[in-house]
């Protein structure tokens, strides 16, 4: 048995063990239940968390019987520390996102267009550039619920409105947050490991935009020109809201600023700005406001798949998979087509764990490369209804309208801005390769 050191964690070169390939299967297995939970209702965070269980079993076991047992605990708390940086940063912006949902931020954002009257064109390109914009702020998983549950109140009685909307959010969504370290998990991941410098991201704004207006323009004559009845409802915002919004600009300011000046990690910065909130959160806990009652509203389900997620990838890596997958890829094939490749595999397996994988693998590229796959992991997951949390979540929100089959139907038009912002990321960033 070889096994091989790096500043990270060893790889056992075991990919054709026994055991090995059970762990594989364990993870393909487990990621099946994922893909599938809007049918079985099994919540994804189960299968994950018992697989990363599985495997790290798989791994101690074939480290005891060669005398490498020290290593176990070492590669699980290189893992584990990669996670709780995560899932810290993660706790915070949901935390501020509950926060302002329950002080009625976002239902005075609906109230708001509703009593506007537009048509269902004007809404369709106004919920539209809302989740393109929203998204690098908050996230896309977040953005595209709030958005949609606008989308549902406006399109009642015209589910042709309704479908290509969520459609135009989703790829809205994905597409603003490819280009900001707090749009998705895996662009905050590859900040994190510090492939890409902050501002850098921005150099993709112009891509995602693009992979955005694309398919928007041709849905866009799809969508009925009838206008809604407009609602004069108004909903104001709780006392404290605006200061809330302004606490969280605070926090993401100064999250960016530590982290690039002082290299203080991000989820520190994240944390600093949960203490504002909880001091701030005093003064409104006599108007029904509890900070610790936020808390437990953020989405365990989603941390805990993450930890399966991450602690699985890590497996896999200790038995030497991701070194395998590393050749096979970057080197055989070629990092271009390896990265535009990544944007595929978004569309069917969650991008989260292929993300984590690559920056596992640590693949030798250059910054233009580095944001090419930031851009194909997000915007790819696009391509299919089960490629993003976004997609997933709306298919049970808009349940019977927003469909795999319906969201197929427009797959040609996505693929195309897909195609189109790669080559204006290389266009625009050339110097970067």
């Amino acid at each position: 048995m070889q096994v091989t050191d790096t500043l990270d964690y060893f790889h056992l070169h075991l990919t054709m063990g026994r055991l090995s390939i059970l762990a594989l299967v364990v993870f393909v297995i487990a990621y099946i239940f994922v893909m599938t939970e809007e049918f079985t209702q099994l919540r994804k965070s189960k299968p994950m968390v018992l697989a990363a269980g599985i495997i790290w079993m798989i791994v101690a076991w074939y480290c005891s019987v060669s005398g490498q047992s020290a290593h176990v605990e070492e590669a699980i708390r290189h893992n584990l520390t990669e996670f709780a940086e995560l899932f810290l940063f993660l706790l915070v912006a949901m935390t501020y996102v509950n926060a302002m949902e329950e002080r009625s931020v976002f239902d005075a954002l609906q109230a708001y267009l509703v009593r506007r009257g537009f048509t269902y064109r004007q809404l369709f390109w106004v919920t539209g550039i809302l989740a393109f914009c929203l998204s690098p702020i908050a996230d896309n998983l977040t953005t595209a619920l709030v958005v949609c549950s606008v989308t549902m109140a406006l399109g009642k009685g015209n589910p042709k409105f309704v479908i290509l909307s969520c459609i135009n959010i989703v790829v809205a969504a994905n597409a603003g947050g490819a280009f900001c370290p707090f749009g998705d998990i895996t662009t905050l991941m590859i900040w994190q490991k510090k492939h890409v410098q902050f501002y850098d991201f921005f150099h993709l704004f112009i891509p995602s935009l693009v992979s955005f207006l694309i398919p928007a323009i041709c849905m866009h004559f799809s969508i009925p020109n009838d206008r809604p009845t407009a609602s004069n409802e108004v909903v104001t915002m709780k006392l404290g809201a605006r200061r809330i919004i302004l606490l969280f600009i605070f926090t993401l300011a100064s999250t960016v600023f530590l982290h690039n000046y002082l290299n203080i990690p991000p989820f520190l910065g994240m944390m600093t700005g949960l203490g504002y909130l909880m001091i701030f959160s005093y003064s409104l806990q006599k108007h029904g406001f509890d900070i610790f009652s936020k808390i437990k509203q953020i989405e365990w389900d989603t941390l805990f798949f993450f930890y399966g997620v991450m602690l699985s990838v890590g497996g896999l890596a200790t038995l030497g998979y991701l070194e395998l997958a590393s050749k096979t890829l970057y080197q055989d094939l070629g990092t271009t087509y390896a990265n535009v490749g990544v944007g595929f595999l978004s569309a069917i397996v969650d991008n989260i764990p292929i993300v984590f994988a690559v920056l596992t693998m640590s693949p030798d590229m250059s910054l233009g490369q580095w944001l090419l796959i930031t851009l194909t992991a997000g915007i790819g997951g696009s391509l299919l209804s089960i490629g993003s949390a976004a997609g997933v979540a709306l298919m049970g929100q808009a349940q019977g309208l927003y469909t795999f089959m319906n969201h197929l139907k427009w797959t040609w038009a996505i693929l195309l801005g897909y195609f189109t912002a790669i080559f204006m990321h290389f266009w625009i960033n050339s110097a970067a390769f």
